[in-house]
């Protein structure tokens, strides 16, 4: 199959670039991907990313873009910058609600039970032992034991590390409850 060669000024009729893209042409991808890379990328570094973010974020969308056209089921419905860009926005999106989920866990971990002395300790495993059995394994497995949501998951047989995360808050709650009520600041003084 011949394709006829573009020169990099020529006007691109979309049609058949998308065409072209479909029949597995890189060079009508590659003349895409240049035409489009200022403005893909800008969606990314004006919210909140970095040039290398946003250049891997545009190549991921490239590649979706690309393996749903050569499998044959996209119909492009739009110009091909808005369906690309609109997979860029998506992949965005997800990155930044994972590096959210990311620095939630990261400041739970800063946020560790505080046992610096022996007294405390002692209070903090008194209260332990009132919670049950589950609570008390999911606060040991993660403030003691250092296990990421994940693992605790897996342990305890939880559907899933949002499930884990539920229970820790939870149980968190419950024990700074009981510390609360049965101590006062006084027996936290050395």
């Amino acid at each position: 199959m011949a394709y006829r060669v573009f020169r990099i000024g020529a006007q691109i009729n979309e049609q058949e670039t998308f065409q072209r893209i479909c029949a597995g042409d890189e060079k009508a991808l590659e003349l895409i991907y240049k035409k489009y890379y200022r403005m893909m990328t800008k969606l990314v570094i004006t919210n909140s990313g970095t040039e290398d973010e946003a250049r891997d974020i545009y190549q991921e969308a490239l590649v979706i873009f690309w393996q749903k056209a050569r499998s044959g089921n996209l119909v492009l419905t739009s110009k091909i910058s808005t369906y690309i860009y609109s997979i860029c926005q998506n992949l965005w999106r997800k990155e930044l609600d994972r590096k959210k989920r990311l620095s939630h866990e990261e400041k739970d971990t800063a946020q560790s039970l505080d046992m610096d002395s022996p007294e405390r300790e002692k209070i903090i495993a008194k209260c332990l032992e009132q919670l049950g059995e589950t609570c008390r394994k999911v606060l040991m497995y993660y403030y003691f034991d250092e296990m990421s949501m994940q693992e605790i998951a897996e342990k305890l047989g939880f559907a899933n590390t949002d499930t884990a995360k539920t229970k820790k808050y939870k149980c968190k709650q419950k024990l700074d409850e009981l510390v609360k009520t049965q101590y006062s600041a006084q027996d936290f003084l050395d």
